[in-house]
């Protein structure tokens, strides 16, 4: 039984959670599992016809039978935690088959705190995070100055290491930014408050992972962000803080890249971005607006608006490439239902010379404008349809004109929110 990926193609929020709920949905996922990001990500699952928001949690928590994990490589704020399970149980869903890794590090308050603070002083300059604490948590990680989860069932342990913690961060607050320091005490018992009820959910999530395809059992690694976002292969510096390609899901579960057999990369019909950065097809017109409207285009975690354009076949081709894509999972075709034309950029113009793949440095992809090609509308709703031969024949050549200019082959296609409202590309 096989290991499975599935991650962002775009700038995220391209519907993750569809994608990991139509295969726990029609297939045995035992195993569904977080590896990188925080609460600053979002996936929105529509089953029987209500809305489930999930943040910090693995999409698997809502399938019966399905062990959700959050895995090494997550930030994880347990306040955030908490409210998410809290939430669920309230709603009548058990919430009681999660697993986190005594490795993943903690999010304190205080990397909140700084969080804001530093976005607040650079001013125009600002990455437009979403102020939740995700990338001092990483920085503390990568300058070994971290808080991991079992470090709260050390209570000396944890009184060191926040004192360490806020050692230069306190100058910083204080003499840089002018705020009030942070009481190491004060922060080291809020962490200790959430101990008791986190032991019980704690365990080696990485030899547990190993064991479970050593079983057979399917595994399925659910991505939060996107490939744009990522920090090594996104839009530097206005990317998140960890690793969301397919290479971050080894490292950030603790498995080896031969365990991995299929890496599905989710990918809108058309293209949207939250916070700062390039986006060479954005939308600054009624069509834009459009987009955002019909696309119901606001961030699940945080809120925001997302800025809209149109599908960008570059972007597809360099995260094909980046993860060694196996497939794409086509999301909101349906939003598109409306035009009698739909451009899709094919390649950029880079102060006159033509770039099909993706420009090498920042000043080039800042400067790219798109190159689009017109492809016609299709003018009907397609919402209803539930096999792919049931799509107009318009809406049916546009899905196979992105598969070519993406670079890798379409597995199915999202004509709506809901579970049903997805056809398999055949």
């Amino acid at each position: 039984m096989p290991a499975i990926v599935i991650l962002g193609a775009q700038w995220g929020d391209e519907g993750k959670g569809k994608a990991t709920d139509l295969l726990a949905t029609n297939d045995t996922i035992d195993y569904c599992v977080r590896t990188s990001g925080g609460h600053n990500a979002g996936h929105t699952i529509v089953v029987n016809g209500e809305k489930f928001a999930t943040h910090l949690l693995p999409s698997g928590i809502l399938t019966p039978g399905c062990t959700s994990v959050i895995a090494n490589g997550v930030v994880i704020s347990p306040e955030a935690l908490f409210r998410e399970l809290d939430a669920l149980q309230a709603r009548g869903v058990a919430a009681d088959n999660l697993v986190i890794s005594a490795n993943a590090h903690v999010i304190a308050s205080y990397h909140s705190t700084i969080d804001k603070v530093t976005e607040r002083f650079l001013g125009a300059s600002k990455i437009g995070t979403t102020g939740r604490g995700i990338g001092p948590a990483y920085a503390d990680k990568i300058n070994r100055i971290g808080i991991r989860v079992a470090d709260l069932f050390d209570e000396s342990i944890l009184r060191l290491k926040v004192e360490a913690a806020l050692d230069v961060r306190n100058h910083l607050l204080a003499k840089v930014y002018n705020r009030r320091a942070i009481n190491p005490r004060e922060a080291a018992d809020e962490l200790l408050s959430y101990a008791d009820r986190l032991r019980p959910m704690v365990a080696d999530t990485s030899l547990l992972l190993n064991d479970a395809l050593d079983r057979g059992k399917t595994v399925l690694f659910e991505g939060a962000q996107a490939t744009m976002l990522d920090v090594d292969h996104g839009t530097y510096p206005f990317v998140t803080s960890s690793s969301p390609v397919a290479g971050g899901v080894c490292t950030g579960a603790g498995i080896g890249p031969t365990r991995i057999d299929r890496v599905i990369g989710v990918i809108k019909a058309y293209t949207t971005r939250v916070g700062s950065g390039p986006f060479p097809t954005e939308l600054f017109d009624a069509d834009g607006e459009r987009l955002w409207d019909v696309g119901g285009e606001v961030g699940v975690s945080t809120g925001r608006n997302r800025r809209c354009g149109w599908y960008d076949s570059v972007v597809a081709r360099y995260a094909t490439r980046v993860n060694g894509l196996t497939e794409l999972f086509l999301t909101k075709l349906d939003v598109l239902s409306g035009w009698e034309t739909i451009p899709v950029c094919v390649a950029y113009d880079v102060d006159g010379e033509r770039h099909e793949e993706m420009p090498m440095t920042q000043t080039e992809f800042h400067h790219a404008t798109p190159i689009y090609e017109q492809l016609p509308g299709w003018g009907i709703d397609i919402s209803g349809c539930r096999s792919f031969g049931e799509l107009p024949a318009n809406a049916r050549a546009y899905v196979r004109a992105l598969e070519d200019l993406s670079g890798t082959s379409f597995w199915a296609v999202g004509v709506g929110p809901g579970r049903e409202q997805t056809v398999v590309v055949s």
